[in-house]
């Protein structure tokens, strides 16, 4: 079983930039398909994006493709966001979350992930 710990959110504005960092312990970091969801106050959560374990080939949620970017350091056992332009609708709770098996078609389906972090907050002003 892995455990997840999300860091790196805070306030910025609008056109800002923004790294997030999701640590994992528990289980071979190497073996999980990855992938970031966001909750806006009120919204239901959706995904923003997801990577491979192995090939490392990755999806992204069309209001983010271009900004944001997912990666994974395996020898860290850490996911990572990178998010530039940063608009205020980005505004939210972001979550990283693991599966073993790969989603197939529901790369950014919540339902398919069983493993999630706490999540950290980003505010992006105008």
């Amino acid at each position: 079983q892995v455990q997840l710990g999300e860091s790196g959110g805070g306030s910025v504005q609008a056109g800002g930039s923004l790294r997030l960092s999701c640590a994992a312990s528990g289980s071979r970091f190497s073996n999980h398909n990855m992938a970031w969801f966001r909750q806006a106050p009120g919204q239901e959560r959706e995904g923003v994006a997801h990577i491979d374990t192995g090939t490392n080939v990755t999806a992204y949620a069309d209001a983010v493709k271009g900004r944001f970017t997912i990666s994974r350091d395996n020898a860290k056992n850490t996911l990572y966001l990178s998010m530039n332009s940063l608009k205020p609708q980005d505004t939210g709770t972001y979550y990283c979350a693991a599966v073993i098996t790969r989603p197939g078609s529901g790369l950014l389906d919540q339902s398919r992930y069983g493993y999630w972090g706490q999540g950290t907050q980003v505010t992006v002003s105008s």
